[in-house]
């Protein structure tokens, strides 16, 4: 399969990220939201991450400039039409997915693949909502996307072999590493770390330790590159509880229930470096 437009829903932080990485590997890429002001603001990002690349010497401006005019903004669905993939990076919801998913499989052409970039939600039920669900399959990669080489593939259980070697295919030419992955809540990725992050908000929780105590004893002693209580602040704990309870919905076990401070946390607004409060404060 021939791809050269991928279409982008939802234009935020990883949104913005996957357009950048389709464009600098030389695909035209559509940056859809809902609003103008979103979409800009998603491109505005991009306009960064590319100034950080020039200043390290690692592009030219007449490099970014080519990025740049690789990427079209949009905040009309119809323009999926134009589309050869469509990778929907919206917010965490399976009912939001399940609608934009079927809104998607009427306008898209027939040869379009429809992915998701969801970091829990079954793929073969957000396919259930296609008339296609041979060529829907999960696409999930790691934040900050213009860093972090891997991208999950994700099959649901109809996702044909074609549509997948497309999606492979795909990610070496964004000079990614794919891995496949069935389709099981939280995939490999969320089911090894979230429970990790949960137990480490336990060890709050009971006293055992301080934020920097835990995040430091991980460091230093499992040589992570960043400690769980940051890296939850990092990824939001809205987030985290919902993956949480996405694995706890899934498993129906008792090992995945969210811990009760990180419930306090999201309903107190705490949640993370995005609101300026979490386990840590922010300026």
């Amino acid at each position: 399969m021939n791809i050269q437009t991928v279409m982008v829903v939802g234009a935020g932080q990883m949104g913005s990220g996957i357009a950048q990485v389709h464009a600098m590997a030389g695909f035209d890429v559509i940056l859809h939201d809902m609003k103008q002001e979103f979409a800009e603001k998603g491109l505005g990002t991009i306009d960064r991450n590319l100034d950080r690349q020039m200043t390290k010497g690692r592009m030219t401006d007449k490099e970014k400039n080519d990025i740049l005019s690789r990427i079209h903004l949009a905040t009309e669905l119809e323009i999926a039409k134009k589309a050869d993939i469509i990778i929907e990076a919206a917010i965490e919801s399976m009912d939001v997915k399940s609608s934009l998913f079927a809104k998607l499989d009427e306008i898209a052409p027939t040869h379009a693949i429809l992915a998701t970039n969801t970091s829990s939600l079954p793929i073969t039920e957000i396919a259930a909502a296609t008339k296609r669900p041979e060529r829907v399959i999960g696409m999930h990669f790691m934040n900050p996307v213009p860093v972090m080489k891997l991208v999950e593939i994700i099959r649901g259980l109809a996702t044909s072999d074609e549509v997948y070697e497309a999606v492979e295919s795909l990610c070496y030419k964004l000079h990614k590493t794919p891995v496949e992955v069935n389709d099981f809540p939280g995939f490999v990725s969320n089911r090894i770390l979230m429970p990790m992050i949960n137990e480490a908000i336990y060890t709050i929780y009971e006293g055992v330790a301080t934020p920097e105590a835990i995040d430091e004893v991980m460091k230093l002693g499992m040589n992570h590159p960043m400690g769980p209580i940051t890296l939850a602040d990092f990824i939001g704990l809205d987030t985290c509880l919902y993956i949480m309870e996405t694995l706890h919905e899934g498993f129906g076990d008792d090992k995945y229930r969210p811990c009760p401070l990180l419930r306090k946390y999201v309903k107190a607004g705490w949640l993370g470096k995005k609101s300026g409060r979490g386990f840590y404060v922010y300026d």
